[in-house]
């Protein structure tokens, strides 16, 4: 089963080009599920059943895993039976008309306009790494690149002198995204002065964002920085390293831009997810309107 596990793993890199963190994602979905099922005295996935299929997501219920977490552990095991029928490994998919689990819409978490500026100035801008940080939250919030395609930019990946970066997002999709005078001064000013002091002689890298030891700074590294400077300047909301992101979407929304034009800065295939932020829009709108119109409510 776990050779069967590496071709779909393979197939999905060359085929189908997904990143290195859905690829981890699918592989240690199957991998549990594949633990499961060789549990239940299983040696072939020939055996497995509808109803196997549904003890392991009624299991995964019992130890409190969310919605979300269950529709996506289903999603996985039926792309990956899908994949053996196509390879005619198998005779039949047991994941055949189940449904995916219902999930709860949860709205992204979002910062005002205010904290986002209170955020960004929290760097210390006189050392190395405090304007790397600066220059970093900057193009995050300018751009609203996903973490994974920024840690990912190299020198050649942005033009200050056009005022774009140039990103390669899901599915090795490259685009092209405005970057804004602000973010284009505070970056222009950290590759001339302070990226210098980042590298290190004997191990030159073309990252744009490096670390202390010279090398490209890491998914895990940025979320630590991101972190650390929302608790300096005491911003006590929920930061998750997709924050600005959700910023960046929500204000362009908020302040009239049109939504085919955010889909295609943040890289979306399907229009509908990105819709997901007009919810938060109308839902600050029902907010303003309760607080400040006279008829807005009735005692």
């Amino acid at each position: 089963m776990i050779q069967h596990l590496r071709n779909f793993i393979h197939y999905l890199s060359v085929e189908r080009g997904l990143s290195k963190n859905t690829l981890e994602s699918y592989e240690r979905d199957i991998t549990k599920y594949i633990e499961f099922i060789t549990a239940e005295g299983l040696t072939e996935l020939e055996q497995v059943t509808k109803a196997h299929i549904i003890s392991y997501m009624l299991k995964l219920r019992q130890l409190g895993r969310a919605s979300a977490t269950i529709s996506r552990m289903l999603i996985s095991i039926r792309s990956f039976h899908q994949f053996m029928v196509r390879e005619r490994l198998l005779n039949h998919d047991p994941t055949m008309n189940m449904e995916t689990p219902r999930q709860e819409k949860r709205l992204p978490k979002v910062l005002t306009i205010k904290e986002v500026e209170t955020l960004l100035e929290a760097p210390q801008t006189s050392t190395p790494a405090g304007l790397r940080d600066k220059a970093m939250l900057e193009v995050l919030y300018a751009t609203g690149i996903r973490v994974s395609e920024l840690i990912s930019l190299d020198m050649d990946s942005v033009n200050l002198q056009m005022g774009f970066v140039r990103c390669i997002g899901k599915g090795s999709k490259e685009r092209i995204i405005p970057l804004g005078r602000i973010a284009g001064e505070c970056l222009d000013v950290y590759i001339q002065t302070m990226r210098p002091q980042l590298t290190k002689p004997n191990k030159p890298d073309q990252a744009l964002f490096l670390n202390h030891h010279g090398a490209r700074l890491t998914r895990q590294g940025f979320w630590k920085i991101i972190k650390k400077h929302a608790k300096e300047v005491a911003i006590h909301k929920e930061i998750t390293p997709h924050t600005l992101r959700h910023s960046f979407a929500t204000h362009l929304l908020e302040n009239g831009a049109d939504l085919r034009a955010v889909q295609e800065m943040l890289g979306h295939a399907d229009i509908s997810t990105t819709q997901i932020y007009t919810h938060v829009t109308k839902s600050k709108m029902k907010e303003v309107y309760d607080r400040t119109h006279p008829r807005a409510r009735m005692n």
